[in-house]
């Protein structure tokens, strides 16, 4: 297993844009399209209260590339994306990493 950690820097007051496109499109296209979630996080204490964190669990890579393809490639999520960023863009910068278990990590 690897983990995918992203985050989504906002614009500034764009947040709210962006947890509502995950909460009604975004995560059940994940899920149609087999993506695994471990968690969705905003930050209470922390640099920036603008940020949505998320992980996600692959296979490998070349089971994030397949999926990840075929989600981008999907007209909802076309349609979705560009109808939720008709006031402006939502996201500024995004950070990612893709993560490799210890031997001694829970999650593995």
């Amino acid at each position: 297993m690897i983990y995918e950690l992203r985050i989504y820097h906002c614009v500034a007051g764009r947040l709210p844009a962006i947890l509502k496109r995950f909460d009604t499109v975004t995560c059940r296209l994940f899920e149609k399209h087999g993506f695994r979630q471990v968690g969705f996080w905003t930050v209470a204490i922390g640099e920036s209260n603008s940020d949505l964190v998320y992980m996600l669990q692959w296979e490998s890579l070349a089971d994030r590339e397949k999926k990840f393809a075929t989600f981008a490639a999907d007209p909802e999520w076309i349609e979705a994306r560009n109808k939720s960023e008709a006031d402006g863009p939502i996201i500024a910068s995004v950070t990612n990493s893709i993560l490799m278990p210890t031997s001694f990590s829970a999650l593995k």
